[in-house]
């Protein structure tokens, strides 16, 4: 299928073939019909994408400040490649859609495949040819509208929410600042509403529409005539309500509300618009001034938005959803008429002449902008990138990754790209553009959207999986299963029973299981680990980890998808623990913080005390609630008169015999590279796995168990929870 992106490098506009969205479950695919360019919201991004650096950070102070926190905490270069990574992800444009389903299930009981239907969001509602849709933001169109109206609802919703939240009511007069999409549909919605409109816009041209779509007055903005109009409108009284739906990072529209509202009235911000408010205006006259969240309760809520969970109706009687039935209500009814508003239709393959219209750029004026899609719909999930691509010698290994997300792209790709080793063949992610651009950009001969594409290959020897953390025990079993060997990207599994399965098809099937614990593979790992090697005594380690908060709404934070942060990061620490004392650990004790911990969940801020079989002892101390301008992690180790002390994987100090050694520089390396060449040097070698498979389920079991010595306040084994004579992975004197 085709689909509109943006390089966030350059700005620049194309419609590459990518495969179609993969459908998670309690989601709809749609075939669009019809979508809507919102040209405020898209041209800015498109001008944005289109600055060079400088000009980005300007624009974006906020960012900026994460960048320099960044290069406090994980140094220069890190940070570079970080930016470097997100500019090099493709933007997928629109927000506003309609079509027909095309797949649903049981979890989307309200519409069902051949439905019409209204799409909502930035990153599902795509201008693309099919698009994944959640099921809170769809709305089901009603007879007698069309797909293109249709395509409206999105930005007939912002409008709506507007009007709520100004709570308009029957007989005010209120006026509209600013009449492109947002603001004609506004002024429409008011007439509905029973409300009198006076409408102003600095083109004229838009003024004339708004009074043939309804509106009492509506002026070419000049303040001092608006002034003027506004007080003969109102009898002198001043607006009831100011709604503002411009767009412009000038402050003048909200100056300009303060002066035409009257005493006590409203403001409501809409449009994306200045906020230094003129304290004198707004003091004297006591005006309440409120700010709209696009399209209505439940906006970036992602328990709302991404899991389907509805707000109950009697308190929270419009939602997302529900101002989308209801925009497409009136439109049925005939009291909103957006196809008036339509200046332009395009093919999907015309959208550079599209988006060259809403920049100014083709010299002709445009409001409405839709593009328009084939009746059939595309069926592809696979999509070949390289035709020629030919097939590597067999003694190579020959690469299927799953999963595409930006720790994937920055911290793996690369380096599997730079190996003369290995044969890079398909690529797969749920969403068709990051799988399509993936693969263009790494050298992959294919991207799919279905993982069993990936892992069916008769091509592939090897699966790299770098899924969200709930999928990595299934898709590395099916691996095995299909004979592939296996780099999972941490942890091995979120749950006991998945942990099993995973360990019993890696023992069944012989193939190479290897968990992406990649701190006991970097440099000066290696040289802490050369240095104790042969200790004869008991180790003491300290490891601090200055982790930083993750928002509670993060899917890492959810326990089903990412399982928090013990079981999704603390793993690395257990395992680099476990691999320098080279004992397997045997009971863990953990206390978290008690008290109020404000947005951040008490086990974020944890203290775990590790035993290990040798008798060596290990102190994890990972806090969530510090500054980020100190280095993340500082590793302490002590045994037989030695002392190593790692900063953050740049640099290391050895003692010994009243000697100081020092090692590295301001680089960090935390060894993903050197995992990398490791695990292919063991498959072209049949050599021992570089991670044993008992090392990765001993430190994946520690994370359960310290879980469960919070909730037992006591230290527990490290054993398996059931059936304790099972012991896959681990020797029976291991626990």
């Amino acid at each position: 299928m085709r689909q509109v992106i943006e390089n966030s490098r350059t700005g620049a506009i194309s419609t590459p073939e990518v495969p179609i969205p993969r459908r998670p479950p309690g989601m709809l695919l749609v075939h669009n019909r019809a979508s809507l360019i919102s040209a405020g919201t898209e041209a800015a991004a498109i001008k944005f994408g289109e600055k060079n650096l400088v000009q980005k950070a300007r624009g974006r102070p906020d960012l900026v400040k994460q960048v320099i926190g960044k290069v406090a905490s994980d140094g220069m270069l890190a940070t570079y490649q970080t930016v470097r990574a997100r500019l090099d992800l493709p933007v997928a444009l629109g927000y506003s859609c309609a079509g027909v389903v095309l797949e649903a299930d049981a979890l989307t009981p309200r519409l069902k495949v051949g439905d019409r239907v209204a799409c909502a969001g930035a990153n599902y509602a795509s201008h693309a040819e099919v698009v994944v849709i959640p099921r809170n933001l769809t709305a089901p169109i009603p007879d007698g509208v069309t797909f293109e109206d249709a395509a409206f609802s999105t930005v007939g919703a912002v409008a709506l929410q507007g009007l709520r939240v100004g709570d308009v009511r029957v007989g005010e007069r209120v006026v509209v600042i600013g009449l492109g999409l947002v603001g004609l549909l506004t002024v429409q919605l008011l007439k509905a509403a029973g409300c009198l409109v006076l409408g102003t816009d600095l083109n004229s041209d838009r003024a004339e529409l708004a009074r043939e779509l309804g509106a009492n007055e509506a002026h070419a903005l000049d303040v001092q005539r608006v002034v003027e109009a506004v007080d003969r409108f109102t009898a002198g009284r001043g607006a009831d309500a100011v709604l503002i739906t411009a767009a412009t990072k000038s402050s003048g529209p909200i100056e300009l509300a303060g002066e035409l509202s009257r005493l006590k009235g409203r403001v409501v911000a809409i449009g994306d618009v200045g906020m230094n408010v003129p304290r004198q205006s707004y003091y004297e006259k006591e005006l309440d001034l409120r700010l709209s969240r696009s399209y209505g309760p439940g906006r970036y809520d992602p328990m709302y938005e991404e899991k389907g969970i509805d707000y109950p109706y009697a308190y929270v009687p419009f939602t997302e959803q529900r101002n989308l039935e209801t925009f497409l209500s009136l439109v049925a009814e005939g009291k909103v008429t957006p196809s008036r508003l339509i200046t332009h239709r395009f093919a999907l393959e015309e959208a550079p002449h599209a988006y060259a219209l809403i920049k100014g750029e083709a010299g002709e004026p445009s409001l409405g902008i839709i593009f328009t899609y084939p009746e059939n719909a595309p069926v592809n999930r696979t999509v070949v990138i390289d035709a020629n691509g030919a097939a590597a010698p067999e003694a190579l290994i020959r690469v299927g990754v799953i999963g595409a997300g930006a720790y994937a792209r920055q911290m793996l790709l690369p380096h599997l790209k730079a190996s003369k080793d290995l044969d890079l063949v398909g690529v797969s992610a749920s969403r068709g553009i990051s799988a399509a651009d993936t693969a263009r950009r790494f050298g992959f001969r294919y991207a799919a959207t279905d993982s069993a594409e990936v892992l069916g290959d008769p091509a592939i020897n090897l699966v790299v999986i770098a899924t969200r953390h709930d999928s990595h025990a299934a898709l590395a079993e099916a691996a095995l299963r299909n004979g592939k060997h296996v780099f999972v990207e941490k942890p091995l599994a979120t749950n006991e029973n998945d942990l099993r399965r995973v360990v019993v098809a890696a023992e069944e099937t012989k193939r190479s299981l290897v968990v992406g614990f990649n701190r006991r593979f970097a440099p000066l790992t290696q040289r802490a680990k050369a240095k104790f090697q042969n200790h004869t005594q008991p180790l003491a380690m300290f490891y601090r980890i200055n982790a930083g908060a993750v928002p509670l709404m993060h899917w890492s934070q959810d326990a089903e998808e990412g399982g928090g942060r013990i079981i999704g990061e603390v793993c690395h620490f257990v395992d680099l623990l476990q691999f320098l004392c080279g004992a397997p650990p045997i009971a863990v004790s953990a206390t978290a913080v008690n008290g109020d911990t404000g947005s951040i969940p008490p086990e974020d801020i944890i203290t775990i005390a590790l035993r290990f079989a040798d008798g060596s002892i290990g102190a994890i101390h990972y806090f969530a609630n510090g500054d980020r301008a100190i280095p993340k992690e500082r590793l302490e180790v002590y045994g037989g008169g030695k002392t190593f002390i790692l900063e953050d994987f740049r640099r290391a100090r050895y003692a010994e015999g009243g000697h100081v050694a020092k090692w590295g520089g301001r680089i960090q390396n935390k060894g993903q590279s050197e995992q990398l060449e490791a695990l292919t040097k063991a498959l072209r070698s049949g050599g021992p796995s570089p991670i044993p498979l008992r090392d990765a389920v001993l430190t994946t079991l520690t994370t359960f168990r310290i879980l469960d010595s919070l909730r037992l306040a006591r230290e527990v084994p490290i054993a398996w929870a059931e059936d304790p004579g099972e012991n896959h992975g681990l020797t029976a004197s291991e626990g």
